[in-house]
């Protein structure tokens, strides 16, 4: 990913075939200099720059002034700090094993107007001038241009592009708990597709998606994007057709045109989080089953949707219930999750106006499971949750603490 970011970018490049230690690794220009540290000892620290790309590969100016340094504190040539380059103190995961301590602060004085940055070569060229220039001085063998080949970086992140979100917030520390994970999604009729849509933009390591029904148009209405009357014409599966349009932005989907049921249990082993999202009892009991007596956690999601014929209006009930290693007595035996087979003539199987519902669903259920593994803070640790549409109330039941 390194190589190719410089070779499309002049001012990557520039800094490159001067001789200058860059690489491009986890949404950030990183440039590897010596300077001097409190002891007026000569070391290697790191400036960091986020970047954001304006197209596929191309990156856009700098966002602003500042860079992010990785190192100790650095100092004048006798150990002295500069102190008028720090803005502040910070504590930013750049990549594993490299976390950045300082937030820079240096720009040119500008008559009249706000300061610009041009681009990424004359930003680094300005503070490898001022971090670099006591280290020179104190040792003439010592070059900020080292003309030393940086081993090619692979983000290890699934994305076909750089997530570079992640990196301009500061976050990737956070948002790399999840990147250990192999996620299963059961079931991509409306609440499903929406559940890969969230995870999709995450760094797991891979998402399998099972269900073996047709992409049909009611499908379409109830599923995030826009399906083109040419997707539908060639009859796609569910999985065919979201693995193909996620595939564009996560490496690793595996679609399986299977249903699961006592047969194909098997296929969810070795996953580390399921997300149930099928509208059969007797599915889920199976599954639920299974995952219990595995100790796999999951979330099955649902909805619940009935028409008032006397005023042409919709009531109902989002839910979302996790079974997690805290707690999972309540998922069995028909007690928080329906495991009675449907109705015929149920409303939600009826009605496809409800796209609404199923992205709620799913971002009730995407939520907990990041509160599961740390990437938001769980105060309640709820482990059922319900959502009424006519009285707007959302409740949080079922925490271990009162199992």
């Amino acid at each position: 990913m390194s190589r190719p970011l410089i070779a499309r970018n002049d001012d990557l490049r520039r800094l490159r075939d001067e001789g200058y230690e860059i690489e491009v690794s986890h949404g950030y220009v990183l440039v590897h200099v010596p300077y001097v540290d409190s002891n007026a000892t000569i070391r290697i620290g790191t400036l960091a720059c986020a970047f954001t790309e304006r197209q596929p590969g191309v990156l856009a100016r700098p966002n602003d002034h500042t860079a992010l340094w990785a190192g100790a504190p650095p100092c004048h040539r006798n150990g002295e700090l500069m102190v008028g380059i720090k803005a502040s103190d910070v504590r930013t995961q750049i990549r594993p094993g490299l976390v950045a301590t300082i937030h820079l602060s240096n720009k040119p004085r500008v008559e009249g107007g706000r300061y610009v940055e041009p681009d990424y070569y004359e930003k680094f060229k300005r503070y490898i001038g001022i971090i670099c220039a006591p280290a020179e001085s104190l040792d003439a063998t010592v070059r900020a241009a080292t003309n030393r080949t940086v081993p090619v970086t692979d983000d290890d992140a699934p994305f076909v592009y750089t997530d570079t979100a992640s990196s301009r917030a500061g976050i990737n520390a956070v948002s790399d708990k999840l990147k250990p994970l192999t996620i299963a999604i059961v079931g991509l009729g409306g609440t499903g597709a929406y559940v890969l849509d969230f995870v999709a933009k995450t760094p797991v390591k891979e998402i399998r998606l099972f269900d073996d029904d047709p992409f049909y148009s009611h499908n379409a209405f109830r599923a995030p994007g826009a399906a083109s009357l040419s997707d539908l014409e060639v009859k796609p599966t569910k999985v065919g057709y979201l693995a193909a349009q996620y595939g564009k932005m996560h490496k690793h989907i595996k679609a399986h045109d299977v249903r699961i049921e006592a047969a194909t249990l098997h296929l969810l082993d070795g996953v580390d989080f399921v997300f149930i999202c099928v509208d059969d009892g007797e599915s889920r009991r199976v599954i639920i089953e299974r995952l219990v007596a595995r100790s796999t956690p999951f979330i099955d999601a649902g909805i619940g949707v009935n028409l008032v014929e006397e005023t042409a209006s919709l009531v109902g009930t989002v839910r979302v219930t996790t079974a997690s290693a805290e707690k999972r007595d309540h998922v069995l035996g028909g007690k928080r999750i329906p495991v009675a087979p449907r109705a015929p003539d149920d409303d939600y199987r009826r009605n496809i106006q409800i796209a609404d519902l199923n992205a709620l669903n799913a971002v009730l259920a995407v939520i907990r499971w990041k509160k599961l593994f740390g990437v938001y803070r769980d105060g309640e640790r709820e482990h059922h949750s319900t959502y009424t549409i006519d009285c707007n109330l959302l409740t949080s039941d079922e925490q271990p603490d009162a199992a």
